[in-house]
């Protein structure tokens, strides 16, 4: 089974061709894979594989390193765009086409040399989207008691569950400690992608993330959208951002609050490679 090592701001991946009707990998194999000591090494794996919806030039799944089956990944999206490009599937410079996510269809622009914009879709705050039980109508903070303490943070969908939680100083969060209190939550059902952002200027923010199935990645596409729009919807920041996330930066724009929030950020093939059974 041939693959290819990519990553998008230091979110790795193993890439997979499943256009010719392969089997998508069972959970074992993708833990397998993702091991970072036995396998391969990596926060998730993407398949590539035929579109699903009219003018789509592919579609793709994403998985996450303990095997548990994801609905949205920005980082991987570009990544995935990149393998593409690379593949001879798409034209050149400037070119708009695509992609099918789990979680629907997103347009997605070649930018200059390895970077790309995708379009996310538009980010659902009613607490029935994200899901996060308890409340009937979207609020600007919600509150969980975490060891004893309240927690406040925003809530989101991207097509995924997404907590934000507001920090003074993005180095001493205790990231794992509430990110994985935030995911067993009983509020979160299907558990959380937890982020947790440190605003710099109007146009910067600083962001680490938790992410359900992996625990605190170098990057985070859909949670660094997530970020963006909490905080733009509740003014702290402007419509167009930088997003620094330990492992780069993304720029992320949501010009209307009822139309796509869009990220736009590199994509970087690290090497090619064959899994031997």
């Amino acid at each position: 089974m041939k693959f290819s090592k990519m990553h998008g701001a230091g979110n790795d991946f193993v890439v997979l061709d499943l256009r010719d009707g392969v089997d998508a990998p069972d959970a074992a194999l993708c833990r397998a894979l993702a091991d970072r000591h036995t396998g391969v090494g990596c926060d998730q794996i993407l398949t590539v594989e035929p579109p699903r919806s009219p003018g789509a030039i592919a579609s793709y799944g994403i998985w996450n390193a303990d095997g548990g089956a994801a609905r949205q990944c920005g980082n991987g999206a570009r990544c995935v765009a990149a393998w593409l490009v690379r593949d001879g599937a798409v034209p050149g410079a400037g070119a708009v086409f695509v992609l099918d996510s789990p979680a629907g269809t997103h347009a997605v622009t070649r930018l200059d040399g390895d970077r790309y914009a995708i379009a996310m879709g538009v980010p659902q705050f009613a607490p029935q989207s994200v899901p996060l039980l308890g409340y009937h109508e979207a609020q600007d903070r919600y509150a969980l008691d975490i060891d004893g303490q309240s927690v406040q943070f925003g809530a989101v969908s991207m097509g995924n569950p997404h907590a934000l939680v507001e920090v003074d100083d993005i180095a001493t969060a205790r990231v794992q400690q509430v990110g994985a209190a935030l995911q067993r939550d009983a509020a979160f059902p299907q558990s959380v992608n937890v982020g947790f952002a440190e605003v710099d200027a109007r146009d910067r923010i600083r962001l680490r993330v938790y992410e359900r199935g992996v625990g605190e990645t170098l990057a985070c596409g859909s949670g660094a959208c997530a970020a963006a729009a909490v905080l733009m919807r509740r003014g702290r920041v402007d419509r167009d951002i930088v997003v620094a996330l330990p492992g780069g930066e993304l720029q992320v724009a949501w010009p209307d609050a009822a139309g796509p929030i869009f990220m736009a950020g590199p994509a970087t093939f690290v090497f090619e490679g064959e899994w031997l059974p």
